[in-house]
C-alpha cells in the first residue's frame, strides 16, 4: 500500500536540510524547516516552503525535542518527518513516536533502529546469521575486575568502546593491562554524559585497520541492494575526515564478499530504506562488522556521484511504500569521487574551534564538483552546533584525477572570515601515502609530522605581503555593520585615495 507524500518536515538543520529540500523540490513536495534564534540567517532557515523558529535553548529544548517536532510536523500539515543525520535520525522512540501521531518516519523500522543501535546486541546478531565480528566480550556482566579478565583473554591492545552511541564517544585503546582499570572507568562516565548508558564492550583492537562501509538500500516489498563501498580511513578522533568511493584496497572478489555480507545483514533484520554497514578491514585482507547507520550517511554524495542515483529520492519513494524500480545488475559504479568536509577548526593549533563572520566562501570551478554547505556569505559561524561548514564532493575518471579536482577546488573556497582545516585537507591529500592509497584509521596521527604546516621562507612572506597589499579584494570592506554584503559600488570608497 502506497502513500502520498505531499509534505515533509525536515527535523535538521545547516546544509543536510538544504540537501533534503533540494530532492523535495525536484519531487514536487513541500518542504518545512526549523531554526533556533541564532539560525535566522543561516539558509536553511528560510528555505523550505514554510519555516518554524524554536527560539531559544539548549538542543534539548530544539532539535532533540521529540514533542514540540512532532507537534510542529501537525500544525503544519506535513505528513512525514524526514530526520537528515545526527540529532534523532537513530533514536527507536522517535520514530515509534513519529508513527504514533499518524505520521511518516522517513527511515527504517524501530525495531531495526533498536538493534542496531545496541552494538553488543547486533554483534551478536551478526554472530547468528554468520556475519565476521571482532573477536571481544559482548556480554551482560559489566564489573571491572570481570572485564579485565576478558580483555587478557583477548590479549592487548583491546579496545574499550561504549555499547550505545558512537561518534568516538565512550572508547579508549588499552595497550597495557595496567592502564585498563582507569581506561574503563574514563570510558564508562563518557558513555554514561554522552548516550546514558555505561555498558561497554572490550575488542582486540587491529593495529592499522581501514575503515570501509557499504551503502545499502532497502523497501517494503522484500528487494535489498547495495550501491557498494566508501573508504572512510582518514578519520581524526574517530570522525571521518576524507570519504572516498570506490576503496582502493578491494579487489573485485573481497568487494562481492564485504557488500554480499551487507546484504546478509539486511535480509536478516527486515531493513527498511537507506542505511550504511560499517566495516574494519585489516592488513590481512580480513573484514569485520562494526557498526550498522540506520540513517543517511554524511558522505551520501560520493556514492550519489559514482552510482547516479539520488538518496534522499529513494528515500522518500520507499517511506511511501513503492518497490526499489532498479536492480542489483542495473547499478553500476563509474568514476571515482572524494569528498573533504570543511570544519571551522586551526588544525595548527590543536584544532581549536574557529568562530567568526564568514566574508567569502568561494564558489566551485567545474560542473561535476559538489559543494553541500550550510551557509552564505555574511553568516557567524559558533560553537552552538558541529564545527562542520561544508562537504566538498569531486568526481574524476579515476582516483588521481579525483585527488587533483579537490585540491584545485579547495582553492576556490577560502571560506574568508575564519581558519577552516582546508589547507590541513590539502596537506593530507598530497602526501605520498594517501595518493598510494595506503591508509589507515591511524593516518593523521601516523603523519602528524607531514601535516604539519611547513614554515614560509622570507620569499614566500614578502609575496604574501605584497599580495594582501595590492589585492583588490578587501575583507573587512565588503560588508557593513549589519553583516551584508556590499555592492561592487559600495566597496568603491576604498579607491577614494589611491
Amino acid at each position: 500500500m502506497t502513500k502520498q507524500i505531499k509534505k515533509i518536515l525536515i527535523a535538521n538543520r545547516s546544509e543536510i536540510a538544504l540537501r533534503v529540500i533540494k530532492t523535495c523540490q525536484e519531487m514536487g513536495i513541500k518542504t518545512v524547516t526549523l531554526y533556533t534564534s541564532k539560525e535566522s540567517d543561516l539558509p536553511h532557515a528560510k528555505a523550505g516552503d514554510e519555516s518554524f523558529n524554536f527560539g531559544q535553548g539548549s538542543l534539548a529544548d530544539t532539535y532533540l525535542n521529540q514533542e514540540k517536532i512532532i507537534e510542529l510536523a501537525l500544525k503544519s500539515n506535513a505528513c512525514a518527518i524526514h530526520p537528515g543525520y545526527g540529532f534523532l535520525s537513530e533514536n527507536a522512540l522517535f520514530c515509534k513516536k513519529v508513527k504514533a501521531a499518524g505520521l511518516i518516519f522517513i527511515g527504517p523500522s524501530e525495531e531495526s533502529m533498536q538493534l542496531m543501535g545496541s552494538k553488543k546486541n547486533s554483534k551478536q546478531k551478526m554472530q547468528e546469521i554468520g556475519v565476521p565480528v571482532v573477536p571481544g566480550y559482548h556480554g551482560e556482566i559489566q564489573e571491572a575486575d570481570y572485564l579485565l579478565k576478558e580483555a587478557k583473554k583477548i590479549g592487548f591492545p583491546v579496545l574499550i568502546k561504549a555499547s550505545a552511541g558512537g561518534g568516538g564517544k565512550g572508547m579508549r585503546v588499552v595497550h597495557q593491562e595496567s592502564e585498563f582499570n582507569e581506561s574503563l572507568a574514563s570510558a564508562k562516565r563518557e558513555a554514561k554524559n554522552a548516550f546514558g548508558d555505561e555498558v561497554m564492550l572490550i575488542e582486540k583492537y587491529i593495529m592499522q585497520p581501514r575503515h570501509i562501509e557499504v551503502q545499502v538500500l532497502s523497501d517494503s516489498h522484500g528487494h535489498h541492494l547495495h550501491l557498494f563501498e566508501r573508504e572512510c580511513s582518514i578519520q581524526r578522533r574517530h570522525q571521518k575526515i576524507i570519504e572516498e568511493t570506490p576503496s582502493p584496497a578491494l579487489t573485485e572478489n573481497k568487494r562481492k564478499e564485504m557488500t554480499d555480507s551487507a546484504i546478509n545483514i539486511t535480509k536478516n533484520i527486515n531493513y527498511l530504506g537507506a542505511g550504511t554497514v560499517e566495516f574494519i578491514f585489516d592488513e590481512n585482507d580480513n573484514f569485520y562488522f562494526l557498526e550498522m547507520n540506520t540513517r543517511l550517511q554524511v558522505e551520501h554524495p560520493v556514492t550519489e556521484m559514482v552510482v547516479g542515483i539520488d538518496l534522499v529520492k529513494q528515500q522518500i519513494l520507499v517511506a511511501q511504500g513503492e518497490a526499489l524500480s532498479l536492480s542489483q545488475e542495473q547499478i553500476k559504479q563509474t568514476g571515482h569521487a572524494i569528498e573533504v568536509r570543511i570544519y571551522a577548526e586551526d588544525p595548527d593549533n590543536s584544532f581549536m574551534p574557529s568562530t567568526d563572520r564568514i566574508l567569502y566562501i568561494g564558489q566551485t570551478a567545474k560542473e561535476q564538483s559538489r559543494l553541500d554547505c550550510g551557509y552564505k556569505d555574511g553568516n557567524m559561524v559558533s560553537t552552538d552546533f558541529d564545527p562542520m561548514l561544508a562537504k566538498l564532493s569531486c568526481w574524476g575518471d579515476d582516483r588521481n584525477q579525483a585527488i587533483n579536482e579537490v585540491l584545485n577546488e579547495l582553492d576556490h573556497l577560502p571560506f574568508l572570515g575564519l581558519i577552516t582545516n582546508r589547507d590541513y585537507l590539502k596537506r593530507i591529500l598530497k602526501t605520498n601515502k594517501f595518493v598510494d592509497g595506503e591508509l589507515s584509521t591511524n593516518f593523521v596521527n601516523d603523519y602528524k609530522d607531514q601535516l604539519a604546516p611547513q614554515e614560509l621562507n622570507e620569499r614566500q612572506v614578502a609575496v604574501a605581503i605584497a599580495t594582501m597589499m595590492f589585492a583588490d579584494f578587501t575583507p573587512e570592506l565588503n560588508f557593513n555593520k549589519q553583516g551584508q554584503n556590499k555592492t561592487a559600488w559600495d566597496r568603491l570608497i576604498q579607491f577614494r585615495n589611491v
